[in-house]
């Protein structure tokens, strides 16, 4: 049981689908940038020895990622508009 005054330990269903949603967009950002610093760690060189990746094959992968990162934001905001909107806390008491 929680103290008098504060809220329950207990979130709906509804409102914890929805910070996990907004969590998972945060971390999309997160997750964008270490994906575009993949080919950072990829080898140099010349393409011919064999030892370098083609300029062909890095260009295709950075925008392969930049657009599932597009198509992954698309989902998730059409995820949040599906939601409800917020509910102000109408359990709090008002204070004077």
């Amino acid at each position: 049981m929680a103290p008098r005054g504060q809220p329950p330990v207990f979130l709906e269903r509804g409102s914890y689908r929805q910070r996990r949603v907004t969590d998972a967009v945060r971390l999309l950002a997160v997750l964008g940038a270490v994906l575009w610093m993949i080919p950072l760690l990829w080898p140099t060189g010349e393409v011919a020895e064999g030892t370098g990746m083609p300029m062909s094959r890095a260009l295709s992968y950075v925008f392969g990622v930049w657009l599932l990162l597009i198509c992954i934001a698309a989902a998730l905001v059409a995820r949040m508009r599906r939601m409800p909107e917020k509910k102000q806390d109408a359990d709090r008491d008002d204070a004077p």
